[in-house]
């Protein structure tokens, strides 16, 4: 009886036509799981996503930047954090990482979270009052990724 179903089901997921999403169809599957997390758990923001994305440049060059999102119940993600390399271990990185943190706290953000490779930054983050909350083993093969996160309600 098991293998029947399945086979019934493969066929039917055999018969679908699978295409590339445009950047229309991105934004309605955005919409509606958005839509879906709202109803299962009430949204804390006015606005569901709010960018924090800021930059350091010298001489009209991008030097360091931080890419981030405020999302739906006041959390904070850090995307992409980027510091070049020459101006690295001079405050750069934690300068953007406080203004993230500033701008959040005025949006009433309780956490801030991110994931770094081994060869990254995981150092960095936890001399700035991050902890590890995860691991992924062979993110990219041979090497960790991981989760760490930082609770502003102390």
């Amino acid at each position: 009886m098991r293998r029947r179903i399945r086979t019934e089901i493969e066929r039917k997921i055999m018969k679908l036509e699978i295409t590339e999403c445009k950047e229309s169809d991105v934004e309605t599957i955005g919409k509606e799981l958005t839509s879906y997390n709202r109803s299962k758990v009430p949204f804390t923001q006015d606005i569901p996503f709010i960018k924090m994305n800021y930059k350091i440049e010298e001489n009209g060059k991008v030097i360091a930047g931080i890419i981030s999102v405020l999302y739906c119940w006041n959390c904070l993600f850090i995307d992409l954090l980027f510091v070049e390399e020459k101006y690295r271990n001079q405050g750069y990185g934690k300068a953007l990482l406080q203004k993230v943190e500033y701008e959040a706290k005025k949006q009433k953000c309780h956490l801030i979270h991110l994931d770094t490779f081994d060869f990254q930054a995981k150092e960095f983050y936890m001399k700035n009052g991050f902890e590890v909350f995860g691991i992924l083993d062979d993110c990219p093969k041979g090497h960790r990724r991981y989760y760490l996160k930082k609770s502003l309600e102390k």
